[in-house]
């Protein structure tokens, strides 16, 4: 992600979407889900940034390769993933996100609780998409869908 791009994220609460690719098989190693393996791929997550500094806060984190790894999705940015695209929405709700995401032909749950610890709502946060192709035919669905 371009300086220019992260500068005019908005500083509001809302949610996310990450496209993220893999460039490589990721195994996965927090504690929860010890062992699992990422295949390379392109992957969307689901997030919401409520704290201080809001959306361009939270994104910015998740651009940085350096960082304490505190939630499921820092695995993938800490390196083996590159941060491709994003949509966000200043008051949206990741579950709303992730719900419409769901229903795109071609994205799945690659492991379930993934992303979603603290969610009764969703089996998972993290989506995989069959192609980089299907991610971004994703991303427009749901940007259409909110605005």
């Amino acid at each position: 992600m371009n300086d220019e791009t992260l500068r005019l994220l908005p500083k509001v609460a809302g949610a996310y979407i990450l496209v993220i690719d893999l460039s490589a098989d990721l195994v996965l190693r927090n504690k929860r889900f010890a062992g699992a393996i990422l295949r390379r791929g392109t992957y969307l997550y689901c997030g919401s940034a409520n704290g201080s500094g809001g959306i361009a806060a939270r994104v910015k984190r998740h651009c940085r390769t350096e960082k304490k790894q505190h939630w499921h999705v820092d695995e993938l940015t800490n390196g083996t993933g590159q941060l491709v695209a994003m949509l966000v929405m200043p008051d949206g709700c990741e579950c709303d996100l992730r719900a419409a995401l769901g229903m795109v032909p071609g994205i799945s749950i690659p492991i379930a609780g993934f992303g979603s610890s603290d969610c009764a709502r969703c089996p998972a946060h993290l989506l995989a998409a069959e192609s980089h192709a299907v991610a971004m035919t994703a991303i427009e669905q749901v940007r259409k869908a909110f605005t």
